[in-house]
């Protein structure tokens, strides 16, 4: 009899073992996907987002590279379900601003409260108002035929712009501009004439609180490249700044892959950037991040990241760099594609938000289990990121894994509402804080 309750033990703790080794290297998702398991830690996926769930990625979480296959996931786009709707944290409402736009990508506030949205048709809108039920009040087209434009600055900074500068893929114009023109005055003026192109597409633009210094967000043309001999690498995968007229180009950050959300903190002055790091490495690895920019600081790309950690696609490489790799301020689950970020400059959210971060995730596609599909919030104390952030809009994922929209800019209303461009949905979401 022993010997029989000895087999059966045995016999359940072999099934057991065989469960966990089972569930360790073949866990499968609800979409269908198998993750890695052997680096949980930290990372999560869509399925644990959750409006103000708190996230912590530190550099020692990293796991070591090619720990997970890389996958090509890219998301299996569907029209919005009747049932679904972006989920925010309690006491916020969602209401749907605009609908039926053509890849609406970033957003920005004019000094007079109009919203200016970069369309990836080649137009650039204006959204002005806000009606009794949520929708804009008037809806113009103030210039168009444009070539994937991305960022929108207005010139001088301050209450009375004279341009409207836009950043498209292969040049930086501007456009003559007083406060609450709808359509362009005068045609375009060329300010930068040759961005390189191919490969990541955004050109990002902002200024300095004083006016002198042109901010440009200009990414990788690939995943990987060897700069030191790749020239179409020149002046890529870096934040560029320049004089206002477009003179004086300089390298202002460097070894940053794709900086696409670039913004002043309007309290300290410091320019920050949310990046899309590299891929090809695994599932978890390396995070997307959100990080205040150092002048002349150096983040890695393409040689190292997060820190003194080597690609190992360039085993060996520019050594003398290692320790100068900046470790970024807030990591992100890897692959996010974390695009625009904003500083909640108002007071109709409570305080927690206020002078805060919100950055708007567009979602993964390498990555075997979703990651990304929302909006974030990265709380800042005394001028400096905590290292954590909270899932604030989420719900843009089907629970089988299709998805019905991808967050691309976010901008505070003169209201202090916070509006959303979702390029998949072809919308603008206004998110308002109702609890009183």
């Amino acid at each position: 009899m022993k010997r029989l309750y000895l087999g059966i033990a045995i016999a359940v703790c072999v099934a057991v073992l065989l469960f966990v080794v089972f569930r360790t290297e073949h866990a499968a998702k609800s979409d269908g996907s198998s993750a890695d398991s052997t680096e949980f830690g930290p990372f999560t996926d869509f399925h644990d987002q959750m409006p103000g769930k708190v996230h912590h990625i530190t550099a020692a979480d990293l796991p070591r590279p090619y720990a997970s296959p890389s996958v090509a996931n890219p998301s299996r786009t569907v029209d919005r379900p009747k049932d679904a709707w972006p989920q925010a944290p309690a006491g916020f409402k969602v209401e749907l601003y605009a609908s039926g736009l053509k890849s609406p990508r970033l957003i920005t506030r004019a000094p007079n409260g109009d919203l200016f949205v970069a369309s990836y048709s080649g137009h650039l809108l204006v959204f002005r108002g806000i009606t009794s039920d949520g929708k804009p009040e008037t809806t113009s087209v103030f210039t168009s035929g444009l070539r994937l434009p991305f960022g929108i600055a207005f010139y001088p900074p301050g209450p009375n712009p004279q341009y409207v500068y836009v950043g498209n893929t292969n040049n930086l114009v501007r456009y003559p501009y007083q406060n609450g023109d709808l359509k362009a005055r005068g045609p375009q003026e060329v300010v930068i004439p040759n961005f390189p192109t191919g490969g990541h597409n955004t050109r990002n633009v902002i200024f300095s609180p004083d006016g002198q210094k042109m901010f440009l967000g200009v990414g990788s043309s690939s995943n990987v490249a060897d700069v030191d001999t790749d020239i179409k690498e020149f002046h890529r995968a870096n934040i560029l700044v320049a004089k206002p007229d477009g003179s004086d180009i300089q390298v202002y950050a460097s070894g940053i892959r794709n900086p696409v959300g670039i913004a002043i903190d309007p309290q300290t002055g410091e320019l920050w950037t949310s990046v899309n790091e590299r891929d090809a490495l695994g599932d978890n690895l390396p995070p997307d991040y959100i990080t205040h920019v150092q002048e002349g600081g150096f983040y890695g790309w393409p040689w190292y990241y997060i820190g003194g950690n080597q690609d190992p696609r360039f085993p060996g490489k520019r050594p003398e760099l290692k320790d100068k790799v900046i470790v970024p301020d807030v990591l992100l689950e890897p692959h996010n594609a974390s695009l625009q970020l904003t500083f909640y400059g108002a007071t109709q959210f409570p305080e927690k938000y206020r002078g805060q971060i919100f950055a708007a995730e567009h979602g993964s596609w390498n990555r075997s289990v979703r990651t990304g599909y929302e909006v974030i919030f990265v709380p800042v104390e005394n001028g400096r990121a905590t290292g954590s952030y909270e899932d604030f809009l989420t719900g843009f994922v089907s629970p089988d894994g299709k998805v019905w929209g991808r967050p691309v800019g976010v901008a505070v209303a003169t209201d202090g509402s916070l509006m959303v461009t979702d390029d998949e949905g072809g919308s603008i979401w206004r998110v308002t804080y109702a609890q009183k």
